[in-house]
């Protein structure tokens, strides 16, 4: 069970509570990745059990670009989204990915939990 999931149970299903707390979850795992351009917003977070979002908005002079990856944590691999193509995570990513979730749930359950 993810952090959410166990605090949405706990808040009775509050949906506003729980969308504060992905949105502040999103802030502390964009940080993971080093400092963001002031060009580019970033947010990585745990939507659900089985599901992490990396979300980047980034402005250009011609217009807004938009990059969204879902990873989907399944019981024999994990599975990249992007834009409905579906891709399996290669050993050099899984390893970063499972260092990333590593530190995020470290830094979530210090910065915002336990603080």
């Amino acid at each position: 069970m993810n952090i959410l999931s166990a605090l949405k149970k706990y808040l009775n299903d509050d949906r506003t509570v729980y969308n504060n707390l992905i949105r502040k979850e999103a802030v502390i795992g964009a940080r993971l990745f080093g400092e963001t351009p002031a060009n580019v917003s970033r947010s990585f977070f745990c939507l659900d059990e089985h599901t992490w979002v990396w979300h980047e908005n980034i402005k250009k002079s011609d217009g807004l670009k938009t990059n969204i990856i879902r990873y989907e944590v399944q019981p024999d691999r994990i599975v990249k989204v992007i834009k409905g193509n579906r891709y399996l995570l290669s050993d050099g990513e899984k390893r970063n990915f499972y260092n990333a979730v590593t530190s995020y749930r470290t830094k979530v359950f210090s910065e915002l939990y336990y603080n």
